[in-house]
């Protein structure tokens, strides 16, 4: 499951720092971990200040600490190893409003590995391979005995940008994560998204509500009604 978006920003703005910023670049730019010395030299910085600044960008996963002997020696004698930073492996990802092409993007390679192995029409893949992605984000956020099964919904959808608001009942859609998608490829994305909410709902259990196609301006393709309403068109 991605992080928050306010954890993302967080970590993006640490780099809003000019001397922060430059200590970064100057770190991923190495082939090797760079301890404090190497990169207070490097940009002719206090020592103090590297230091602290390369531990900010630490705290923000920007960078990950590793420990080695730079001497090549081990044992006894051999001395302490140095804090050494690089590149964290964390991808930081920050659009507004939210937007997620990664797991468009993770599905639709998936449907198009599937289909060529199998021979299946790659739309039934996609609608399939949409359903479990979704009943997957559903098992792993299923509310506890404090939480409504509105509340699961709609800190679900919230979380992967759906910006859900409650209307007359029914739960709409204020964004797309999918908007520059659904806008080439109206009828397969609006279809893929439809399967994937489809998913969430089976798999959060109970909730209530049900997946329909409803497109509109300036809100999602899919919004989510009663079932004790009438069914999908």
């Amino acid at each position: 499951m991605s992080e928050p978006l306010e954890t993302r920003v967080s970590a993006v703005a640490a780099l809003d720092e000019p001397t922060r910023r430059r200590l970064y670049d100057h770190v991923v730019r190495q082939s090797q971990p760079v301890s404090r010395d190497e990169a207070a030299e490097a940009l002719q910085l206090p020592r103090t200040t590297a230091a602290f600044h390369l531990d900010r960008l630490a705290d923000a996963g920007l960078l990950d600490v590793v420990y080695e002997r730079r001497t090549g020696r081990s044992g006894p004698g051999a001395g302490r190893p140095s804090k050494l930073y690089r590149r964290s492996t964390r991808q930081l990802t920050v659009s507004v409003p939210e937007r997620r092409y990664d797991l468009a993007g993770r599905l639709l390679a998936a449907t198009l590995e599937e289909a060529g192995r199998s021979g299946e029409p790659p739309q039934e893949v996609l609608v399939r391979r949409a359903y479990e992605v979704g009943r997957e984000f559903g098992s792993a956020a299923r509310p506890d005995g404090d939480q409504t099964g509105q509340d699961a919904v709609l800190r679900l959808l919230e979380e992967y940008g759906f910006e859900p608001r409650v209307e007359d009942g029914e739960v709409l859609l204020g964004n797309c994560p999918f908007h520059a998608l659904a806008q080439d490829f109206t009828e397969l994305v609006c279809g893929m998204n439809l399967h994937l909410l489809d998913g969430v709902l089976d798999g959060l259990s109970a909730t209530g509500y049900r997946a329909r196609l409803a497109p509109g301006p300036d809100h999602c393709c899919v919004r989510l009604e009663p079932t004790g309403t009438e069914g999908r068109p």
